[in-house]
């Protein structure tokens, strides 16, 4: 076994390992949180917050086994294109699993990885994420309110045509 094997099988082994370590240290934050509160909504954000945030930690250093493999090997065409899907199909999935674990589209909030998302799901304790004053929904008059319905524009004022 030559050293970028080891550092390749050492770079799995972290990656699968954050992912255990980490589920362990969110179902124990969390089952803290519920006893402290009794808030099993809170309790079940901040789970499902920290599992997606420390997911997304382990697909960052699979990744990075991924490449260093790669990189290592002998250079052909097959092994190009085996990397290139894995690394496609990780990609896809740390996007969603940020989309659904922060709740805005990614073009509305600036670039967190995956130790971060960790660090500001166990920092909120739960809690829903504010929206900015610019993320606001735009809500009718009172008097409008228990009829009208935002359309898209007003969710998504990117969305807007520039008329």
């Amino acid at each position: 076994m030559d050293f970028f094997e080891l550092v390749t099988i050492v770079f799995e082994v972290a990656g699968v390992g954050a992912m255990v370590v980490g589920f362990v240290i969110a179902v124990a934050l969390s089952a803290r949180l519920w006893l402290r509160t009794r808030d099993g909504g809170r309790a079940f954000r901040m789970l499902r917050e920290t599992i997606g945030s420390v997911i997304l930690l382990g697909l960052e250093i699979l990744v990075a086994a991924d490449l260093v493999k790669t990189v290592t090997s002998t250079p052909s065409l097959t092994d190009a294109l085996v990397l290139a899907i894995i690394v496609v199909i990780r990609t896809l999935l740390s996007f969603s699993l940020q989309i659904e674990i922060e709740g805005t589209l990614p073009w509305r909030r600036l670039a967190t990885t995956g130790p971060q998302a960790f660090g500001q799901a166990v920092a909120r304790g739960g809690e829903r994420p504010r929206r900015s004053t610019e993320e606001q929904p735009v809500t009718a008059p009172v008097a409008d309110q228990a009829t009208h319905m935002p359309d898209d524009d007003s969710r998504f004022p990117e969305l807007r045509s520039r008329g």
